[in-house]
């Protein structure tokens, strides 16, 4: 008890009178931050679970504590005659059913901000604007808590919960409530092993790879739209090549681009002459993109001719053509001399 003490006597005055469950809060913005940033943490699970009490909870229990510091319990008859000290707060249920409302609101709100700001909607300024905002609201409810009387204070009777839960659980009254509590504490860890499972081990989804031509517009920004189609021979115009990997493991692809004479004979396209003009050979990883510019320079002439990117996944059969790609994307192209 005594070393307890003494370490806290290394912190700030405030710190060490701060409500434990307002530095909880402070605690999960840490521990969220770092989870998220830290790159041996990011890509455990911990990032998931601190990311959504962070989200869903913690802001709008700090906006809640900061709008009530007083404690508060539930109706009563004083109450209703106004003479409960307590009337103005609300009680524990309240508070946590409010703050899951009100982080739900204020989460999209801060994300509607963030995407009229230069840093748009991504990782670090969100959690920089939802970590800020969060501990703005934690200092004013520290700062309005002090300034109440300590008996009108709320507080987390977190030690009376303990001393319950223990004196219930190793204190039965009767054999049948014990039962009742052995049952209690298997469900409950059944229940966390079952989302532990959900979480660390998740579902497969559809296995699938992006494949896309995009260009460049007027302002830089990489459209579907506005493709070449009028060529001259020699002369180079640019495609950008696109591939997203959604296969859940790292994969080597190959691209094969090809300009292709074809001519109509049934129901069939049939390829009369073919130039391969450029291969490419990327390695990604699930969920990475991968983007390269393509100049595209003919070296035979005529109308519509088909510029065809044809997507391999790991080395190509020795016969490259439609039928053995894995996906295609091509072009209606004029080529003249």
């Amino acid at each position: 008890m005594a070393e307890t003490r003494a370490w806290k006597l290394l912190l700030p005055r405030q710190l060490r009178h701060l409500p434990a469950d307002l530095a909880g809060v402070i605690g999960v913005v840490i521990l969220t931050n770092l989870a998220a940033l830290l790159p041996v943490v990011s890509d455990t699970p911990v990032r998931i679970v601190a990311g959504l009490v962070f989200v869903l909870f913690i802001p709008g229990y700090a906006f809640i504590a900061a709008l009530f510091p007083e404690a508060g319990s539930g109706p009563t008859a004083d109450e209703e005659n106004g003479t409960n000290p307590q009337a103005d707060g609300i009680d524990g249920i309240e508070r946590t059913a409010l703050s899951f409302g009100l982080s739900i609101a204020l989460v999209p709100l801060v994300g509607l901000v963030l995407n009229f700001t230069p840093w748009g909607i991504r990782l670090l300024p969100i959690l920089v604007s939802l970590s800020g905002l969060t501990l703005v609201l934690t200092a004013v409810a520290a700062v309005r808590r002090w300034a109440l009387p300590a008996d009108e204070r709320f507080r987390v009777p977190y030690r009376t919960w303990l001393s319950a839960g223990r004196d219930e659980l190793f204190s039965p009254a009767s054999r049948t409530d014990a039962v009742l509590n052995v049952l209690l504490v298997l469900s409950i860890l059944l229940a966390a092993a079952s989302v532990g499972y959900a979480i660390t081990v998740p579902k497969d989804g559809e296995r699938f790879s992006e494949f896309y031509l995009l260009t460049e517009d007027e302002d830089g920004e990489l459209v579907a739209d506005g493709y070449p189609t009028e060529f001259r021979q020699g002369e180079g115009r640019s495609l950008i090549v696109g591939i997203g990997n959604q296969e859940h493991e790292r994969t080597e692809y190959t691209v094969v681009a090809e300009l292709q004479r074809v001519e109509r004979v049934g129901n069939e396209t049939q390829v009369r002459e073919r130039s391969e003009l450029r291969r490419f050979q990327p390695t990604l990883g699930h969920n990475e993109t991968w983007q390269r510019q393509h100049e595209v320079t003919p070296g035979m002439t005529g109308d519509r001719l088909r510029l065809q990117y044809l997507l391999y996944r790991g080395s190509p059969p020795a016969t490259v053509d439609q039928s053995t790609a894995y996906r295609e994307v091509h072009l209606w192209v004029n080529v003249t001399g």
